[in-house]
């Protein structure tokens, strides 16, 4: 399962509502790329897959696609600022290495 902190569903529901047609929800998934292997992805999304798992937080629904799910199962989604910037960070207990620009993650 996917968790998304308060904060990062606050900052979402943010953004998306400045988002013109609204979209249906916000799809979070890994993609092949960067040093090491994988990086994850966010994006607006209209409508689901089929076969996406949906999870709904406080209203907010977040699409998840079964492969990305073998890489996510338990990591959390939060939101974070800094003096160095903000942005969403995750949390994945399930990453064995990363790259040293801190965007691209082994498995």
């Amino acid at each position: 399962m996917v968790q998304l902190t308060q904060v990062a569903v606050s900052k979402v529901r943010e953004i998306l509502d400045t988002q013109e047609p609204k979209p249906a929800g916000l799809r979070i998934a890994v993609v092949g790329g960067g040093c090491s292997g994988f990086s994850y992805s966010m994006a607006f999304e209209n409508t689901p897959n089929r076969l996406d798992k949906v999870y709904n937080y406080d209203g907010l629904k977040v699409f998840v696609d079964q492969a990305s799910l073998l890489y996510l199962d338990g990591a959390e989604v939060d939101y974070v600022e800094t003096l160095e910037g903000s942005g969403f960070k995750f949390n994945n207990p399930n990453v064995k290495s990363t790259c040293g620009c801190g965007s691209s993650f082994s498995a």
